[in-house]
This record gives C-alpha cells, structure tokens and sequence, in this order.
C-alpha cells in the first residue's frame, strides 16, 4: 500500500521511471488522462504548481526561472521516463531551456491551429487561450504556418483557467460568465475553436452546450501518442501483473481538500504537497 506523506522519499519505491507531468494547475489533468488512456500501463507523478498559478501571468524570465526550480527538485529523484510541460504558456517559453538541461524526451504541449484548419469548413478559427499565450511570436508562427488563409479570432482569457478549476473541484460554475467569454468567437461564426489552454477541455461539456454547432479542439490526445512514441516499451510496469501508480502533488501547503478529493476521483493513488522554492 502507497504511504500518505509528504516526502517524495516514500513514494520513490513505487514508481518506476514515471511520466512527470507538470502544469501551473489542473488544467494538464486533461492532457494526463489522454496519457494514460493510450499507455494504460504507465506510472505517472502529477505536480500541480498552485503556489506559482497561473502561469499566464507570470513574465518569461520569472517561469524559466520557476520551472527549471522545479524540475532541478524533481528529476534527479523521479528518474521519469519522460517530461511533459503541460501548460500552453510554458511550453511556448522554456521547452528549450528544460532540453538543453535534461536527456530525458521532453513533450510540451502547442496549440492545434493545424488541426482547425484543416478541419475548417469556413475558414473562420476561434482560439481560446491565456491572455500571455495569445500573444506570444510563436502563436503566430503557427498561424502564419498552418492557417494563413483562415480567420483567426483570438480570445485571451483567465477567467476560463479559474472556472476550469471550479469544475475540477466540483464547484459552481456560471454558464452565464464562461458565455461572456466565447463571445467573440461566436460572433465571429467560428466552426472550429481551439482551445489552447490545458485547463479548456475540463469545460467542454458548457462549451458544446452552449455552441454544439462548433469543434472544440484540443491538443491532448496528440500529446500522448507523443509520449506512447517516445517511450516504447519502456511504458511497461516494473512486474507483471502490476497495476500503474498515480501520484498527484501540489506545491500549495493549504490548498483545498476539495482538490484532492477531485484527484482521487481521477485514479490517483494519493495527493500530496511538496513546498518547492521561492513562493
């Protein structure tokens, strides 16, 4: 049986080489669960960031600087098997940084503008993301790559990132506020809208309900044929017959229970909390 506690210590024996898979929040919970559905064998260490969320707000220096932290703490005890930065913010931004740092596969998550376009009838994209990732030279990129004859309506928003957590925690979520938000997308007759924020898909059930006319397109289920690719076999428990190992932290001392008791609800075995580094 897997100790609660609060040393990564004792929970090391349990875990062999493990995805890390690291957001500012819950919102790579939704990339976390595509991983596990397509490498159902795989042990996985979530670490929800909270002392430092969002990650949209913080400048470029300040989130190399906080995940490279992180990641000096974790990596040489988890020995994972692969990194995944899931958060859209971060992954425009430090990816290069955690590779030169590391040998281990990093996968970090980008929006799919190339799949909105391609599935686009109209050629009218709505991208719903972090204000800091709306406006980021490599979001442009990739719409200058993929997506230059289409429309694009980019929608920058925090308020989708706190409600996604309120519907993680099973708490009240306003139909009427994440409705404000997508209006521009609806306005513009977007059929195909990117959601380039992890936290996004755990809204799709309002999002559908409130526009079914449109394609609410997400990243995770290609972020996990990714890491299915990049680990092979090596996906495989430490014995036979062995159940994979889930465990979920969070660097937030006092975050609400309400949180862990949503984790567990997912399949992790335990959540617990690792104070890293500078608040």
């Amino acid at each position: 049986m897997i100790p609660h506690s609060t040393e990564l210590a004792d929970v090391l024996p349990f875990l062999n080489r493990p995805a890390l898979v690291l957001d500012s929040g819950s919102g790579g919970l939704t990339v976390w669960q595509e991983i596990c559905h397509l490498t159902p064998l795989l042990d996985t260490f979530y670490l929800a960031d909270f002392a430092a969320y969002p990650y949209g707000l913080k400048t470029e220096g300040a989130l190399v600087e906080r995940v490279s932290e992180i990641l000096a703490t974790l990596v040489p005890q988890l020995q994972p098997g692969v990194i995944v930065v899931a958060c859209n913010t971060a992954s425009t931004i430090v990816l290069e940084e955690i590779r030169r740092l590391y040998s281990v596969p990093v996968v970090g998550v980008v929006p799919a503008i190339k799949t909105a376009a391609i599935a686009s009838q109209n050629r009218r994209i709505g991208l719903l993301a972090t204000p800091g990732t709306v406006a980021r030279d490599y979001l442009n990129n990739l719409i200058t790559l993929h997506a230059s004859d289409c429309q694009v309506v980019r929608v920058g928003s925090n308020v989708l990132v706190a409600l996604a957590e309120d519907v993680l925690c099973e708490r009240h979520v306003s139909a009427e506020a994440i409705a404000r938000e997508i209006e521009p997308v609806l306005v513009a007759e977007c059929d195909q809208v990117v959601l380039g924020c992890t936290h996004f898909p755990l809204l799709k059930p309002y999002l559908t309900q409130l526009a079914p006319q449109v394609a609410w397109v997400d990243s995770g289920k290609a972020i996990a044929r990714r890491v299915a690719d990049l680990l092979g076999n090596r996906a495989d428990p430490i014995s036979v017959g062995s159940e994979p190992v889930h465990i979920a932290a969070t660097t937030l001392a006092n975050l609400d229970n309400q949180w862990r008791e949503g984790v567990a609800k997912l399949g992790f075995h335990q959540a617990m909390t690792l104070p890293i580094g500078k608040r």
